[in-house]
């Protein structure tokens, strides 16, 4: 296949949609592509001024805003590895993955510098602030990174001594093997590692998101960016693929609860929406469940003609509040609720569920929302093959093996997990455990870290405990573990709710058992919950809104 290069792409469509909107801050400043362009020229002087050689590492670390995502298409087109870091990360993991990278300078957000130590991160020789004051310069160990800052309009002046103009451009063409991106996994059973992210994969997947929203999204549309910008999922389809096509990016900025999104979602009605199974079941308890569950509304359902009215007008209510314009809803990062998923369907929602991992860059499966089975997370994606590691693949699961062009290069300095990981035919082993159908259709079950042996050698999978589990009154989040060969659920319960629901602490309590009653009627005996444990707080979660398994393996069950 012809790599046609991905600077290249970004280039041309930079100078194709010169004067459209390419990048907003939600209330706040908006720039358009040549705005975009100019900027990613200032940051080329300052890079190459500052010493900043090709297949250096250039860190980038803040909330998701327009010049983040200029910092990382100017590092990308500079030459340089791009080194996206989540600002959810405690300051002891950015300092980690500064140094682990060999990364050179560091574009950083406001909020995040105050909690930097830089003596932490003996290898950076300048820091700059990505903030709207054009990359100021925060710490200089060079005096060529103090100089390249404090001259960089006179340097810009002296290049582009005219207008500014779209053929100026001047672009590296990378090479599809060539690192463009070390991004480190947010992690939802293990620490970070550094994945070595090559431009064909970042070229597959924006050319797998053309293929799939072209015909729908055209340039100068609206798409909202709620996902982490430095994490994959959200960088490929809210980001790259836009600045690709044509379209006007605007960055929430802001914690997405559903409340914001909800606003921005009709001021900006996006012609895509890519979300986290969280934020939809959010929405669906808080905002759908409880009007559908009025007994009129019940006895209603029960009448043919009522019922699919009913369910017309609450799949209206649905798309209303993502805007009304967007052509479908894509899910991933996470396994949906069954009960969740089943009311979306029943409602003909048009929402699918797709699979990717940050070692693709991300994406692995995917089918289009009228063409999606329900409970799968779709087929392999174009330049992609998925096979099950099992004796029968379609009624045993097996470890999920992937191959092709969206496959990372390996984890960077890390040969030890690499070879883990990646086998010498090319295939990359994911540690998720699923089945196919005859048609292709990936069944996704568990994480083979999270498989738990019963008494008897029995595999027990407690993402289904969960997933029954979750579907319970006053049941927020829950994790199942495993304590000398029992089953405990660990349950945070949403203050609000229990308060709404009029229940003192004993009574939740009792609720609890209940609810482990009831989850025990419908699973294998093996898979039975001895007792539930209430957490006091939220768990701890990645940016993608996965709960971190691995910190409450050893969660203590009794008392």
């Amino acid at each position: 296949m012809v790599y046609p290069g991905f600077n290249a792409i970004i280039q041309k469509c930079i100078q194709d949609n010169w004067d459209r909107d390419a990048l907003s801050d939600y209330g706040a400043q908006t720039f358009r592509y040549k705005d975009v362009a100019r900027i990613i020229e200032k940051l080329h002087i300052i890079l190459e001024a500052s010493g900043v050689e090709h297949g250096d590492k250039v860190a980038i670390c803040g909330r998701n805003t327009s010049r983040w995502g200029i910092a990382f298409l100017a590092t990308l087109s500079y030459g340089a590895v791009a080194v996206p870091i989540l600002h959810e990360f405690h300051p002891e993991q950015i300092h980690d993955i500064v140094n682990h990278s060999d990364a050179k300078l560091l574009f950083v957000g406001d909020q995040i510098w105050p909690l930097l130590d830089v003596e932490k991160m003996p290898g950076l020789e300048g820091v700059f602030a990505n903030s709207s004051d054009e990359y100021r310069i925060l710490h200089a160990r060079t005096e060529k990174v103090r100089y390249a800052r404090e001259n960089l309009n006179r340097l810009f002046g002296e290049k582009f001594p005219m207008n500014f103009r779209a053929r100026d451009l001047n672009y590296y063409m990378d090479t599809s093997e060539e690192m463009a991106v070390l991004n480190y996994t947010s992690g939802t059973t293990s620490n970070s590692k550094g994945v070595m992210i090559p431009y064909r994969a970042l070229w597959s997947n924006v050319e797998f998101a053309h293929s799939v929203y072209d015909n729908h999204v055209k340039p100068g549309d609206n798409v909202v960016s709620i996902l982490p910008t430095a994490h994959m999922y959200g960088m490929a389809f809210e980001f790259l693929y836009e600045m690709t096509r044509g379209a006007h990016v605007t960055f929430l900025g802001k914690t997405p609860s559903p409340t914001v999104l909800l606003k921005a979602f009709a001021d900006l009605k996006p012609k895509v929406v890519i979300a986290v199974p969280l934020l939809i079941e959010k929405i669906v308890r808080k905002a759908i469940f409880p009007k559908i569950k009025a007994p009129a509304i019940q006895l209603a359902l029960m009448t043919p003609l009522l019922r699919d009215r009913i369910k017309l007008n609450i799949r209206r209510k649905m798309q209303k509040s993502f805007g009304d314009n967007f052509f479908e809803i894509i899910v991933g990062g996470a396994a949906m609720n069954q009960d969740i998923e089943i009311f979306l369907k029943g409602i003909g929602f048009n929402y699918t569920i797709g699979y990717g991992a940050t070692e693709c860059a991300p994406i692995i499966c995917y089918s289009p929302w009228n063409q999606y089975k329900q409970g799968s997370c779709g087929k392999a994606a174009p330049r992609m093959e998925v096979r099950i590691d099992s004796r029968d693949p379609q009624h045993v699961p097996g470890e999920i093996l992937v191959r092709g062009m969206n496959v990372m290069l390996g984890y960077y300095k890390n040969e030890e997990a690499t070879a883990k990981t990646l086998d010498r035919e090319g295939w990359y082993h994911t540690g998720d455990l699923g089945i196919m159908d005859s048609e292709g259709f990936v069944f996704i079950k568990g994480r083979s870290k999270n498989m738990l042996l019963g008494a008897n050698g029995q595999n027990i999978y407690p993402e289904e405990i969960e997933d029954k589990l979750s579907s319970l009154p006053y049941v927020s989040e829950c994790v199942v573990i495993q304590k000398d060969e029992k089953l405990y659920g660990l349950v945070y319960a949403d203050p609000d709710d229990v308060k709404k629901g009029g229940l003192n602490a004993q009574q939740l309590v009792q609720q609890m058992e209940t609810n482990r009653l009831e989850v025990n009627k419908i699973v294998p005996i093996y898979a039975r919950i001895h007792a539930i444990k209430l957490m006091p707080e939220e768990f701890e979660k990645t940016p993608k809104k996965s709960i971190k398994r691995y910190k409450y393996t050893n969660y203590p069950v009794e008392g």
